[in-house]
């Protein structure tokens, strides 16, 4: 039997529902060529409220994609996290047939920030406005934060290691090291990632708290990190989910590795204490650098956290060049984003799936809406930039202060 340090975690799926696009290749497309989907919000009941942009899931109908019976349980981010689930699987070629003899192999992961709100809302207007029996039994299930995990490995029939990730936004990259570290434990395969639906009018005045929120109404200019006209940032839905294998069990299928998960660390300084965020980053960075046994002049291209506010972006810049050195100053960043909204826990496993993509391509997608950087990064914008990448790092922060980095190895001979 392999001892831990000799099974490598790898990435085989990705599955994407995100507001520019379902699917990897939807997704990829538009993220490659900087366009912004960022518009007016528009769900029911949000009209009247401070928050006027938002990157929302369109032309998303889960009754063609999920059973009846699944969908009276859940709220619309797991029906995100169930979708993205199954086409993760699809494209890993991961199938009932490989796993039914061995359901204890696979393992599902998700974090989460808040659960599912819209679903609370609305059992609750029922208890308030027509009584307790009208209060359906799922309002018990629905809104908690590790429904997905739950109704994935139901639905799946996934017996393996599972569990839910509760560390603020850059939980998205500690369930991807959770489950990495299962792998190395002795489990064949995990599906991980996040998905988040925080756009139903009681979850939009839960955020309003937020003082790093953008209320910008301007599409174009409520969500540009990095440069003197940021304001916050904008919320999103969706997220993606990717299947983790190890590399021997995968390539026993005939399924090769995409990326590697080599390294990760994580820290934590405070709530909005955006300037301690600097050195809590930094040791991050260096934490995931040191795991995966990589030189910072190796990192290729950094997927930011870029949050759009002064101080944090300033920490985040700050962070780079105290981690990477000189390197830190050259090395290209970028922010895809910027034009999709940020989807709390889902944010960072969408920038993994996009450095995944990069990768793969050699394209390095821009920054949309952001023009004139005002901190020392090699910010890409306007276009994506071609380039030669290896080794990718992937950062988030928290709102209540979790930092975390991931790096990720591609894997030479992966078929586009």
């Amino acid at each position: 039997m392999k001892t831990p340090q000799e099974r490598r975690p790898v990435i085989t799926g990705i599955g994407v529902v995100a507001p520019n696009g379902t699917g990897a290749g939807a997704f990829w497309k538009q993220t490659q060529e900087g366009v912004s989907v960022l518009d007016a919000v528009s769900r029911e009941g949000c009209a009247h409220l401070p928050l006027r942009v938002a990157g929302e899931v369109r032309d998303f109908d889960p009754v063609d994609l999920i059973e009846e019976r699944f969908l009276v349980q859940t709220d619309r981010f797991t029906h995100y996290a169930m979708a993205a689930a199954d086409l993760a699987l699809d494209d890993a070629r991961l199938g009932r047939a490989d796993y039914e003899d061995a359901p204890y192999g696979v393992g599902v992961v998700t974090a989460a920030g808040s659960g599912g709100g819209e679903f609370g809302q609305r059992e609750l207007q029922r208890l308030w406005g027509q009584g307790s029996r009208y209060v359906g039994p799922y309002q018990s299930i629905a809104w908690f934060y590790a429904a997905s995990t739950g109704q994935i490995s139901i639905r799946g029939g996934f017996k393996g290691p599972c569990a839910v990730v509760a560390s603020d936004e850059a939980g998205g990259l500690d369930a991807l090291m959770h489950a990495a570290r299962s792998v190395r434990r002795g489990t064949d395969a995990v599906v991980v990632g996040a998905a988040e639906a925080p756009l139903a009018p009681y979850s939009v005045v839960c955020q309003l708290g937020y003082e790093d929120l953008s209320t910008c109404d301007d599409p174009a200019r409520a969500y540009r990190p990095f440069t003197a006209d940021a304001c916050g940032f904008v919320p999103a839905e969706g997220g993606a989910m990717l299947v983790v294998e190890d590399e021997a069990a995968a390539l026993a299928r005939g399924v090769p590795g995409r990326a590697e998960l080599a390294g990760h660390a994580a820290t934590f300084t405070g709530a909005s204490r955006w300037e301690e965020s600097r050195g809590g980053l930094a040791r991050a960075i260096g934490g995931a650098l040191a795991e995966a046994r990589c030189a910072p002049e190796e990192i290729d291209v950094v997927f930011a956290d870029a949050l759009g506010v002064p101080a944090a972006d300033r920490a985040e810049a700050l962070a780079i060049a105290d981690a990477l050195g000189a390197h830190g100053r050259r090395v290209p960043v970028t922010a895809p984003k910027t034009g999709t909204g940020r989807a709390y826990c889902g944010a960072p496993v969408l920038d993994t799936a996009a450095a995944v993509l990069a990768m793969e391509h050699g394209l390095i997608p821009p920054t949309p809406n952001v023009f004139d950087v005002c901190h020392d990064l090699d910010v890409v914008t306007g276009r994506a930039r071609p380039a030669e990448l290896r080794t990718a790092l992937v950062l988030s922060r928290g709102l209540m202060g979790s930092n975390a980095a991931l790096v990720l190895r591609y894997l030479p001979g992966t078929p586009l």
